[in-house]
């Protein structure tokens, strides 16, 4: 009988590309959160916390999928087809994900349209953002 194991697909370490497209990501999703703040007179300087109460639901619902779904693995950023395909359900998913924690942990409601604002907007920034990644990766 064979034991062993194949772990090509995921790595238990965690490299220093993954790293830095995970701070692309966190980093689009902040500054999404940020200039939504902002369109509403919410000066994130003046009220930070009011801030990281708006950016923590989504980035920590981004970062749980995320890790769910294996989008930080090889072969899904260096394909653009499964980039974008992934990207797309998993932003679909954090998003639902983070509109739950925003209302029933951190209390906070909005007006209907921001689930689609956010929802359409992220899947821009993040579908685009790594579509150009995988472009570079498949060219190294």
């Amino acid at each position: 009988m064979d034991t062993a194991v194949g772990t090509a697909s995921r790595s238990a370490s965690i490299d220093r590309e993954t790293l830095l497209l995970a701070a692309g990501d966190i980093g689009l999703l902040v500054g999404l959160v940020l200039v939504g703040q902002l369109s509403h007179n919410v000066n994130p300087i003046e009220q930070p916390v009011a801030s990281l109460e708006a950016i923590a639901p989504f980035v920590i619902g981004w970062l749980a999928v995320a890790a769910l779904a294996g989008l930080y693995t090889r072969s899904v950023v260096s394909s653009v087809t499964q980039t974008v395909r992934l990207t797309t359900v998993t932003w679909i998913a954090a998003a639902n994900v983070g509109l739950l924690l925003r209302q029933t942990v951190f209390g906070d409601t909005a007006a209907w349209p921001f689930p689609l604002v956010i929802t359409g907007f992220g899947l821009l920034l993040l579908v685009g953002w790594r579509i150009v990644v995988a472009l570079i990766v498949d060219r190294l």
